[in-house]
C-alpha cells in the first residue's frame, strides 16, 4: 500500500463523483478520480494511482490499466503544458502533419518528448472530434484550438510560454523530484 494520501480537497471532489454511481460501483468513478488527482499532482505516479485505488477500494492493477489506456492520463512527468495534436486522416488532409512538424521544430522536441525547460510536452493524438476545425490540438486536456496555422501555433506557444514563466499550467517536472 502506498504512503501517498489524497488531499482533503481531492477526496471531497471524488466523493462528489461517487454520488453519480450506485454505492457498490465505486470503481465507476476511477477515471474522474484519476483526472482530479492528476490535476493536483501534474501526473499519475504509482503512489498517486495506489492512493486512488485505496480510496475507491480497487486493486491497484485495475487503476493502472485505466491510467495507461487513456491518453489524457499522464503516467510520467509532463511539461506544464501538454499539447496533443490530432494527426488522424481528416486533420492530416487539412495540414495537421505540417502543423505537427512546425511544432516539433519550434519546440525542439519530437512526439512524446518534453522541452528541456519543462514547459511543453508534445504528443500525437487520436481524433479530437473537431474535424471541421482541422488542424486541431488540445492543451492540457482542456483547451481545444482549431484552424492551427503556423502563425496561430507560434502565437499559442508564445502565450503558453509566458504563462509557464508565471507558474501557470499543470505542476511541471519539478513536482516529480
Amino acid at each position: 500500500m502506498s504512503a501517498m494520501t489524497l488531499s482533503e480537497d481531492i477526496r471531497r471532489k471524488i466523493d462528489r463523483e461517487l454520488q453519480k454511481y450506485p454505492p457498490d460501483q465505486k470503481q465507476s468513478a476511477v477515471l474522474s478520480a484519476l483526472a482530479l488527482a492528476q490535476d493536483e499532482h501534474g501526473w499519475l505516479s504509482t503512489d498517486v494511482m495506489d492512493a486512488v485505488a485505496g480510496y475507491l477500494g480497487m486493486q491497484p492493477v485495475s487503476v493502472y490499466e485505466v491510467a495507461t489506456f487513456y491518453t489524457m492520463c499522464n503516467v510520467k512527468p509532463q511539461g506544464r503544458f501538454k499539447i496533443v495534436i490530432c494527426t488522424n486522416l481528416p486533420c492530416a488532409l487539412s495540414g495537421a502533419n505540417q502543423a505537427a512538424e512546425h511544432l516539433k521544430r519550434k519546440l525542439g522536441v519530437d512526439f512524446g518528448q518534453t522541452t528541456s525547460d519543462g514547459k511543453f510536452t508534445l504528443k500525437e493524438g487520436e481524433c479530437l472530434g473537431a474535424c471541421g476545425d482541422a488542424p486541431v490540438l488540445i492543451v492540457n486536456d482542456r483547451r481545444m484550438c482549431g484552424f492551427m496555422s503556423n502563425a496561430r501555433l507560434d502565437e499559442l506557444v508564445g502565450e503558453l510560454s509566458e504563462a509557464a514563466d508565471r507558474g501557470e499550467g499543470r505542476p511541471g517536472l519539478e513536482s516529480s523530484k
